[in-house]
């Protein structure tokens, strides 16, 4: 059905419109009464604009349209549910520079989580941008038109066309966008298979969406959840443990070697403040390192890593130092783009043993390509040489074991979304539950005026009160084994099947249906108006 002008202005009522179907003998409500609305395009539009001619603007934008719908299908509208779809680009999808233009900073999320809500077809956002991924989630009336106003809406923000984002984006509906935020947040969509840091991120946007109209029910709801999972799969298969990188498993390597007493005295070294070199640093201070020696060619790019590091006392070393400094280190950690050994046999065989603590032996983590210290050093009885080969056999065991600890998460995830799926179903009979009750206490205070009236105006406050508490124990007591039908965890799906059965028998016995319309059309209405 095409919506008519009179309907125009408020485009979420169109779209609830637009649902419905006139059919031959459809009819209008208007103040002059019922009238016939025929299939013919031409005829409708002449006998809507007639209507629209004896009324004011507000009536005929407000109470026809609302009659419309009152008398158009109702119950096929209620059943109908709005969808969970998630529209992204993602290191795995997008380059770098597409996604630079189309993130949002954080304390962007609730500008755009209104302006997604103010699209036609959407209910409900959430936004979760980070460095290797922009993902929009929303709860849409419509699949296809809330998928292409969301589209639109980023390329309007990022600049970037539609047609060059379509061939980017990936697309997920319903319970694959439920799977896919809850392998999100378990760290098994991220580059380095169950990281946390994505975790933390799926927190902020619980956090930034509090109050924020628009982060409504249903996708805080699954936000919360899938927090939920997130810790729960790190803490069941323990995915996060092993490095996974050359830089973490030399510093897992290297604390391997030493006694576990020595870790917090050992002295450290680190060779290079380049990338590389700056990820050693990070991983001994996430290790509880937190004091250690770096030796470079200038001083900007230790300063650099000292203040993006606070509270970890770091000391700087030029590069003619740096003998003299490995004599005082126990562990030496290399990552320098010298073309030449750094370090020869001659070398150490003057140095010092090491710290009796670590049994006097030094250890030297060459992480360079070329290597930095020469393999004849691990002839000096007093030395110890590993290089990327032998870290390379231990980020290969680490993934392997992380890849079985990802097929056991799958299994929570896969526990996790039907209980997010069987929640969602029970909101079904929410406004049901609502309206019964509003129902039944209308009838209560109906008849409970009739009654005092009778009494007459001589009536005592304590027999006043007697008969509202008899009049409410029995409205209870009648809707209690209802309620009990309309309520299931969601644990057993033909309970919940039932539980879905009722609520439909019960709006069409007591009329629910128009009321949970009319409802819903309110909400909408006055979201449009904010």
């Amino acid at each position: 059905m095409a919506v008519s002008n009179a309907f125009v202005g408020c485009p979420k009522l169109e779209t609830l419109l637009n649902h419905h179907t006139l059919s031959s003998t459809s009819t209008l409500q208007t103040p002059l009464g019922l009238i016939g609305v025929p299939r013919n395009n031409r005829t409708r539009r002449g006998l809507i604009h007639r209507a629209r001619c004896e009324l004011s603007p507000s009536e005929s934008a407000t109470i026809s349209a609302l009659e419309q719908l009152k008398n158009s299908a109702p119950d096929r509208y209620t059943k109908e549910r709005s969808s969970i779809v998630v529209i992204g680009l993602s290191i795995h999808t997008a380059p770098v520079e597409m996604r630079e233009k189309l993130a949002i900073p954080e304390a962007e999320w609730p500008r755009a989580i209104g302006e997604l809500c103010g699209l036609n077809h959407i209910e409900e956002a959430a936004v979760l941008s980070t460095c290797n991924r922009m993902e929009i989630y929303v709860l849409a009336l419509s699949q296809h038109r809330g998928v292409k106003e969301v589209t639109e809406w980023m390329s309007k923000t990022s600049g970037i066309p539609v047609s060059e984002i379509c061939q980017h984006r990936f697309l997920l509906y319903n319970k694959d966008a439920t799977q896919h935020i809850f392998e999100v947040s378990a760290g098994l969509d991220s580059l380095v298979l169950g990281e946390g840091q994505i975790l933390a991120q799926v927190k902020q946007v619980v956090k930034v969406g509090q109050g924020v109209n628009g982060f409504g029910r249903n996708i805080s709801g699954l936000f919360k959840h899938a927090i939920t999972v997130g810790k729960r799969v790190r803490t069941e298969t323990n995915i996060a443990a092993g490095a996974v990188s050359v830089s973490s498993a030399a510093v897992e390597l290297a604390l391997m070697k030493l006694p576990e007493s020595s870790h917090a005295s050992a002295r450290m070294l680190i060779i290079g403040a380049g990338k590389m070199g700056k990820l050693v640093i990070k991983h001994l201070v996430a290790k509880g390192c937190n004091k250690m020696v770096v030796v470079n060619r200038s001083e900007e790019r230790v300063t650099a890593i000292r203040e993006e590091i606070p509270g970890v006392e770091i000391t700087y070393r030029p590069l003619d130092e740096m003998l003299a400094s490995a004599a005082e280190a126990d562990v030496v950690f290399t990552s320098t783009a010298s073309e030449s050994p750094l370090f020869s046999k001659e070398h150490v065989e003057t140095l010092p043993p090491a710290s009796p603590e670590i049994g006097g032996v030094r250890l030297f983590v060459d992480i360079s390509v070329p290597r930095n210290v020469g393999s004849c050093v691990n002839e000096v009885e007093t030395a110890r040489v590993y290089n990327v080969d032998d870290l390379k056999e231990v980020v290969a065991a680490n993934k392997e074991d992380r890849l079985r600890k990802a097929m056991e998460a799958q299994t929570i995830i896969a526990e996790e979304s039907n209980q997010f799926e069987a929640w969602r179903d029970s909101l079904e009979t929410v406004p049901t539950i609502k309206k019964l009750r509003a129902y039944a206490e209308r009838i209560r205070m109906a008849e409970l005026e009739k009654c005092m009236s009778k009494m007459g105006d001589d009536i005592n406050k304590k027999t006043t009160r007697a008969v509202d508490d008899l009049s409410r124990g029995i409205v209870n007591r009648f809707l209690h084994g209802p309620m009990q039908h309309l309520r299931c965890d969601g644990s057993d799906s033909r309970t919940l099947s039932e539980t879905l059965e009722n609520m439909h028998a019960l709006n069409r016995m007591y009329g629910l249906e128009k009321d949970i319309l009319e409802e819903k059309l309110k909400a909408m209405t006055s979201g449009q108006q904010k």
